[in-house]
C-alpha cells in the first residue's frame, strides 16, 4: 500500500521510517512524504494518484490540511484516496471540519503507532 504523509515538520519522516522499518521492508507499506499541502497536490498530480492512503497534519503554513482535504475530495473521486487528518489539537472544531469534508479518519498528535498500524493493516487487507 502506497502511503503519502504530508506534515511541515521534516522529522515526520525519520519517525515513520523507524516505526514503519519492518512493514517498509517486507513491501506491505511504501511511504512518500510532502512537507506542504501544495507538495501534496503537486506529487498527486505528477503520479496520477498513486497513493492510496494520505495522513496529512492540519496546521500546516500556506495551505492547511483541511484545504488539502477539500482538494483531494473534489478532484480524485475515483477511486477516491483515503485521507486520515492527524491534528496536535484535539479540539472538536478540527475534527468536525475534517469529517463534513470527507475525512475517512482522525488521528492527534503525538500519533499512536500502534493504533495507526492496526488501521493501516486493516485497510490494507480490506
Amino acid at each position: 500500500m502506497k502511503i503519502l504523509v504530508v506534515d511541515d515538520e521534516r522529522d515526520i519522516q525519520t519517525l515513520f521510517e523507524q516505526r514503519f522499518r519492518r512493514e517498509i521492508r517486507t513491501g506491505e507499506f511504501s511511504f512518500d512524504f510532502a512537507f506542504s499541502g501544495e507538495e501534496a497536490l503537486k506529487y498527486l498530480e505528477s503520479r496520477k494518484q498513486e497513493a492510496v492512503l494520505i495522513l496529512s497534519d492540519i496546521n500546516m503554513p500556506g495551505m492547511s490540511g483541511l484545504e488539502l482535504l477539500k482538494n483531494i475530495k473534489k478532484k480524485y473521486e475515483k477511486p477516491p484516496p483515503v485521507v486520515m487528518m492527524i491534528t496536535a489539537y484535539g479540539d472538536s472544531e478540527n475534527y468536525r471540519q475534517a469529517m463534513q469534508l470527507g475525512a475517512d479518519d482522525f488521528l492527534t498528535k503525538p500519533v499512536d503507532f500502534t493504533s495507526l498500524k492496526e488501521k493501516l493493516k486493516s485497510r490494507n487487507h480490506s
